[in-house]
C-alpha cells in the first residue's frame, strides 16, 4: 500500500491514514508502538523526509514488548527522581512478569514506593512526550557527571561513537540513555504496578498478550536467590556494569576477571555435587534441564567430574536419545514437526529403562540417529551400583511426566540457565534471551553449519518451545545454576559481529541483526586466549577439553 504525506510528517500522524490496514493486522492503532523505516527501528515521532518502506511494530511482539518495558523503566526512573532526588535507582533483572530493582545505597521504604507510584500515574495522565535526543558523547559525559550518574559516565567513556542516543521527558530536564525507541508518550503506560519487595521493589509489567492489562506477579524464591547470588559475585569482582567491565579489560585485567568468574562457577558446581553426595543414600537420579544455549551439556560434564571427586560414578543419559521415530513426531499448529514437545519423546520406554536401572539391572542405552531419524542400539551397557547415580540431561528432564514412575525422594533436580548478565548501566538490563541467542548464533555458525539468518528465523520457534515445555517446570528444581559469565559477551563480540554485519538489508532479519549489533557493541572485545578449556563458554566458541 502506497501512502503520500508531506515531507516532515511524523509516523504517528501517518497512522490514522492507514487505520483500516493497521486494525486488520494489529487489532487497533494503540497496538502500534514503534516502526521500522527501511529496516531501521525508530520511534513514532520520527519525521519522514523521503520515500521509505514503513513497517509497524506491534506491542505484543518481542521487539514491541522490549520497547514497552524500556518505556516503563524510563517512567519509573523519572518519577523516582522527583521523589528521591539524585539517589541511584537500579533496575537489575527480570523477575516473573516484572522487573526487580533497588536503591544503590540503602533499602527503599513502603512510603517511598507509594509516592513513586503516585508520581508515575500523574505522568501517565499528563501524556508527557518522550523526546529523542542525539547528543555529543563528551557533552553527555559532562551532563551525567553533574548528576552523579557514574554508570553512564563509565559506559560512555568506553564507547567510541561521536554521539549517543538519549531520551528526554518533555517539560523536564531528565535525560536517560536508551538504545531502543520509546513509546510516543506516557499515556501508553497505563498497565503497571509497583510493589515493595525488600530490600527493593518489583515493577510489574503488562501481560505479554495484552499490554493494556497488568500481569499478575508471583514470586519464585529459588530464582530470586540465584539472582542475588550472582549480584554478590559481581560485587566481589568489582563489576557493577558493562562500563566497569570495559575499563578493566582496557586496563589489562581481563585475565583476572576470567579466572575469578570461572572459579566462582566451579565452586558452585562443587557445592551442588556435595549436596548430592550428602544425600546419596536416597538420591539415585540427578535431573538437569534448561533452555536452549544455557550450557547444560558442559554443566553436566563438569558436575560429573565433581561427583567423581566425591566417589560417585555418574551414568549420563541424554533425553535426546529417546526421541520417537521421526515419522511419529507430533506437529504444531502450523503443521511443522514439534521436536520440543514432550510427545516427541518416548517417555514410556525412557521410564522402563530408568526403572530397570534402579532395580539393579543392566541395560543397553539407545542412541538416536538424527540422520535417519530413528533410535538405534548404542552398544553401551550400564548398571547402577551403590556408588552410582543416573544423570539425565535434556529439555524435559524436570517435567514430572518424564520420570513419572520414579519415586520423588530419589530425584535431585537442577535448572540451568544464563539467568542474568551484567547490566549495561543502572537502567538498561541485558535480557537473558539476547545472551543465549548470541551464544547460539556463534555455535551454529562454527559447528552446526547454520548461518545467522537461519538461527534468527528459528529462534522464535525455540522460544515458543521454551515457554511451553521448559519454563513452567523451573520451580520443580532443587537448585538453580546460573551459567552466565560476566565476561562472555566481550568474548562473543568479535565472533558474532561479522555474522550480524553480513545480514543484507533486504532480509526481514536485518532489523533484529541491527538491534543485536547495537547491543553487542557496548562490550569491549576480548579474545578467547585466557578462557579455560573447561569453561562453559567453550561449548559455544570451541576449544573445549570436553567432547560434545
Amino acid at each position: 500500500m502506497r501512502v503520500e504525506v508531506p515531507e516532515g510528517t511524523k509516523i504517528l500522524d501517518v497512522l490514522p491514514q492507514v487505520k483500516d490496514l493497521i486494525e486488520e493486522k494489529y487489532g487497533s492503532l494503540d497496538n502500534v508502538v514503534a516502526a521500522r523505516v527501511d529496516g531501521h527501528l525508530v520511534d513514532l515521532h520520527y519525521k519522514l523526509i523521503r520515500d521509505v518502506k514503513l513497517d509497524f511494530i506491534d506491542a505484543h511482539t518481542v521487539t514491541g514488548r522490549r520497547i514497552i518495558e524500556r518505556s516503563y523503566v524510563f517512567l519509573l526512573t523519572l518519577a523516582a527522581r522527583d521523589v528521591l532526588g539524585n539517589e541511584n535507582v537500579l533496575v537489575e533483572h527480570s523477575y516473573n512478569q516484572g522487573l526487580y530493582g533497588r536503591l544503590r545505597d540503602r533499602e527503599i521504604t513502603y512510603s517511598e514506593i507509594e509516592q513513586i507510584k503516585e508520581k508515575m500515574w500523574e505522568y501517565v495522565k499528563k501524556a508527557i512526550k518522550f523526546e529523542f535526543v542525539e547528543m555529543d558523547r563528551k557533552e553527555a559525559i559532562e551532563l551525567f557527571k553533574k548528576e552523579n550518574r557514574d554508570d553512564k559516565v563509565r559506559l560512555f567513556e568506553t564507547m567510541y561513537t561521536k554521539t549517543v542516543t538519549l531520551y528526554k521527558a518533555e517539560g523536564t530536564d531528565y535525560y536517560d540513555y536508551v538504545f531502543l525507541p520509546l513509546v510516543p508518550d506516557t499515556s501508553y503506560l497505563n498497565a503497571f504496578d509497583l510493589i515493595i519487595y525488600p530490600p527493593g521493589f518489583v515493577l510489574v509489567l503488562p501481560e505479554p498478550k495484552n499490554y493494556r492489562k497488568p500481569a499478575k506477579f508471583e514470586e519464585i524464591v529459588m530464582l530470586y536467590k540465584a539472582f542475588q547470588e550472582h549480584r554478590n559475585w559481581l560485587s566481589l569482582m568489582g563489576l557493577p556494569d558493562v562500563g566497569a567491565l570495559n575499563k578493566m579489560i582496557v586496563s589489562g585485567k581481563a585475565k583476572e576477571i576470567i579466572m575469578v568468574a570461572e572459579a566462582l562457577q566451579e565452586k558452585k558446581i562443587a557445592e551442588i555435587a556435595d549436596k548430592i553426595a550428602e544425600n546419596i543414600s536416597d538420591v539415585r537420579l540427578v535431573l538437569i534441564a534448561g533452555p536452549s544455549s544455557s550450557g547444560k551439556t558442559t554443566f553436566s560434564k563438569r558436575l560429573g567430574i565433581q561427583l567423581r571427586v566425591n566417589g560417585i560414578n555418574p551414568i549420563v543419559i541424554s533425553t535426546d536419545d529417546y526421541f520417537v521415530p521421526r515419522d511419529k513426531t507430533p506437529r504444531d499448529e502450523e503443521g511443522r514437526p514439534d521436536f520440543d514437545s514432550i510427545e516427541a519423546m518416548d517417555v514410556e520406554f525412557f521410564n522402563q529403562q530408568l526403572m530397570a536401572l534402579l532395580k539393579g539391572e543392566e541395560i543397553e542405552l539407545p542412541r538416536y540417529n538424527f540422520i535417519r531419524g530413528v533410535r538405534e542400539p548404542s552398544g553401551k551397557f550400564v548398571k547402577l551400583d551403590k556408588n552410582s547415580v543416573i544423570v539425565v540431561e535434556g529439555i524435559h528432564a524436570l517435567n514430572p511426566i518424564t520420570t513419572a514412575q520414579v519415586p520423588g525422594y530419589t530425584k535431585f533436580k537442577i535448572y540451568v540457565s544464563a539467568l542474568t548478565q551484567l547490566n549495561i548501566d543502572d537502567h538498561n538490563r541485558i535480557p537473558t534471551t539476547d545472551a543465549r541467542l548470541i551464544r547460539r548464533m556463534v555455535r551454529d555458525s562454527l559447528f552446526r553449519g547454520y548461518g545467522v539468518i537461519d538461527t534468527l528465523r528459528q529462534w522464535p520457534l525455540v522460544r515458543r518451545g521454551e515457554d511451553r515445555y521448559i519454563f513452567p517446570y523451573q520451580e520443580e528444581a532443587d537448585v538453580f545454576f546460573n551459567s552466565a559469565l560476566p565476561y562472555e559477551l566481550s568474548v562473543l563480540r568479535p565472533l558474532v559481529e561479522p555474522l550480524l554485519q553480513a545480514v543484507p538489508k533486504l532480509y526481514p532479519e536485518y532489523a533484529e541483526a541491527e538491534r543485536l549489533l547495537k547491543f553487542i557493541r557496548h562490550f569491549e572485545p576480548l579474545s578467547t586466549t585466557f578462557v579455560p578449556r573447561t569453561s562453559l563458554l567453550r561449548e559455544f566458541v570451541g576449544g573445549s577439553l570436553f567432547e560434545y
